[in-house]
């Protein structure tokens, strides 16, 4: 069965200092899209980036570029809101706890109705280990509660044991059949899913949400919030490509045939991030 075009997608012949830089695509001619960009919106990216988490932009953005296809990037931080209609694509990373202390409450306070408007109205996002608790009812450290967002049925504890830390695989359906996603984890909260949230995956190995349940991370329409560090989306390109795609899809009502890249190094890469996980 031939792939399907999107309207206003095809080959175009690339420019000279394209065809120089543009390796990744294994042929003479770039694909071209009619969108003209994909716009990402990142929270907190000061705050919110541990763990080399700002290499997630950076893969979409590549990604987006090898196929032709514009990324404009801009960002919210302390005291900021945005207008949901105006971005494709949400992402916020992890942060230490004080940190995310003060990104909790300025997130309730600027930027919880336009992420809860986001959500509903299907813009894809990408929320990981702090960002990901954040998502959530609540995040209890003892005897001190922080206020979650509550957009997502989860809520997070910090209980006594050691943190979860280690390398981590798990398997997804995210509609398109079982993939593994693969990465590193490090958090002392352990997250619950409450009544009538659905995972992202089951733990093939690692610890997960909490080390218990054998569920990791969270969906919400396009909303996925994950543990998964490394940073996630280099080691595991086929989420990426998902995510650009139902951005797509969602700004222009039909999916994209992304042309495929040469992933040789990004194989390689989930490779290793598999077998590291099998190691424990």
């Amino acid at each position: 069965m031939r792939k399907r075009t999107p309207p206003g997608c095809g080959w175009s012949a690339p420019s000279a200092s394209r065809a120089r830089s543009n390796t990744r695509i294994p042929w003479s001619f770039t694909w071209r899209c009619a969108v003209s960009e994909l716009r990402l919106l990142a929270l907190y990216p000061e705050q919110m980036n541990i763990y080399a988490d700002r290499g997630n932009v950076l893969f979409l953005q590549h990604r987006c570029e090898w196929r032709g296809i514009g990324f404009a990037y801009s960002a919210a931080g302390m005291g900021e809101g945005f207008d949901p209609a105006e971005h494709d694509l949400v992402y916020i990373g992890g942060g230490q706890d004080r940190d995310q202390r003060m990104v909790a409450a300025d997130l309730i306070a600027t930027k919880r109705d336009a992420l809860e408007a986001a959500v509903a109205g299907g813009v894809p996002g990408l929320a990981v280990c702090g960002g990901y608790q954040l998502l959530g009812t609540s995040y209890e450290l003892g005897e001190e509660r922080i206020e979650g967002l509550g957009i997502a049925p989860l809520h997070t504890v910090r209980e006594p044991g050691p943190r979860l830390i280690g390398n981590v695989s798990i398997e997804v359906d995210l509609g398109s059949g079982r993939r593994v996603l693969a990465g590193f984890e490090n958090h002392g909260g352990r997250t619950y899913i409450d009544a009538g949230g659905q995972p992202l995956g089951r733990v093939i190995h690692g610890f997960g949400n909490n080390g218990g349940d054998g569920l990791e991370g969270i969906v919400r329409e396009n909303l996925i919030g994950t543990y998964l560090h490394g940073p996630l989306l280099p080691k595991n390109a086929w989420l990426a490509d998902e995510l650009i795609a139902r951005a797509i899809e969602r700004r222009e009502g039909e999916r994209p045939a992304l042309e495929p890249l040469d992933d040789e190094l990004e194989d390689a890469a989930h490779a290793d991030a598999e077998r590291a996980a099998e190691r424990g």
